[in-house]
């Protein structure tokens, strides 16, 4: 019969691993709970390390959505090796070699990609968020800055989970300055309800994000004046060459009622046929 303490020591569980064990050869990233590596593990595999600043979350909390974290496994999600568990936390991952799909339709090679492109990278990350919903999860923080690109314009969903464990007040107060207000459902922002409804909300932000090229939602607008207007009902026009059918399918994305949303499942095959199905006559333009 196990003593309780050795359960306690089990529940560290296979997925630990000691920090020796990582070595962090190069800074890809450095945000507001931590900075973002690539290493190796073993002196082998080519990793990505997350570390996360001392107060940041709770070493439990995050062990527990680690656990959770191990559970989702798909194509189009970032896959997590291993944790380190002890402040300052780690999160291993494997590594996307062309980092966030932001600053790369701002800075990188996405900068000249046209909508066949830009779409099917959308229904790639709707595919994972698909699996996301079947499993009754949600991500919480859907935008073009937590999707990864790898070779081949393959686009993978980064940190998913993590948002409801950040213990950053400016963060958690939703009105802080820190909170990415410009791409969260009404509901979520104002009364802290997230569902998988509201990450579709988000969704048809990061749409926006795809056919502007890594543009901010709702430019000239602070996030006060976001939330008012949203509430009001205003949403923005359709972006610059943007065909009108990928538009209205923002504006399904973005109704008010989260219930008339539509599902991830109807936006990846709305998305994977809609150069046949939707805009058969699609001829590539100077900008789209």
């Amino acid at each position: 019969m196990p003593r309780l303490a050795d359960l306690s020591v089990k529940t560290k569980d296979v997925w630990e691993i000691p920090r020796e064990s990582l070595q962090l050869i190069k800074r890809l990233g450095n945000g507001q709970f931590g900075e973002v590596w690539m290493g190796t593990w073993n002196g082998t595999t080519k990793v990505a390390v997350k570390t996360l600043k001392p107060g940041t979350m709770s070493p439990e909390s995050f062990l527990e959505e680690a656990q959770i974290m191990k559970k989702l496994r798909h194509d189009k999600l970032v896959q997590l090796y291993a944790v380190v568990s002890e402040e300052p936390i780690y999160i291993v991952t494997e590594y996307m070699g062309k980092g966030s799909l932001l600053d790369f339709l701002k800075d990188g090679e996405g900068r000249g990609l046209k909508l066949p492109n830009l779409v099917d990278m959308a229904a790639q990350v709707a595919a994972g968020m698909a699996y996301i919903e079947r499993m009754n999860y949600i991500h919480r923080d859907l935008r073009s800055a937590n999707i990864l690109v790898g070779d081949n314009l393959v686009c993978k969903i980064a940190d998913f989970g993590l948002a409801r464990l950040i213990e950053d007040n400016e963060y958690t107060a939703r009105q802080g300055a820190k909170f990415p207000i410009k791409w969260t459902a009404p509901e979520a922002a104002l009364y802290g309800k997230f569902t998988i409804k509201s990450d579709v909300w988000s969704f048809g932000i990061l749409l926006t994000e795809l056919v502007t090229k890594g543009r901010v939602p709702y430019p000239g607008m602070n996030n006060r004046e976001v939330l008012e207007q949203v509430e009001r009902g205003y949403r923005m026009p359709c972006p610059q060459d943007c065909p009108i059918s990928l538009h209205e399918l923002m504006l399904q994305c973005w109704k008010k009622d989260a219930e008339e949303r539509p599902t991830f499942e109807y936006l990846q095959a709305f998305l994977e046929d809609y150069f046949t199905a939707t805009e058969p006559q699609y001829q590539p333009g100077d900008n789209l």
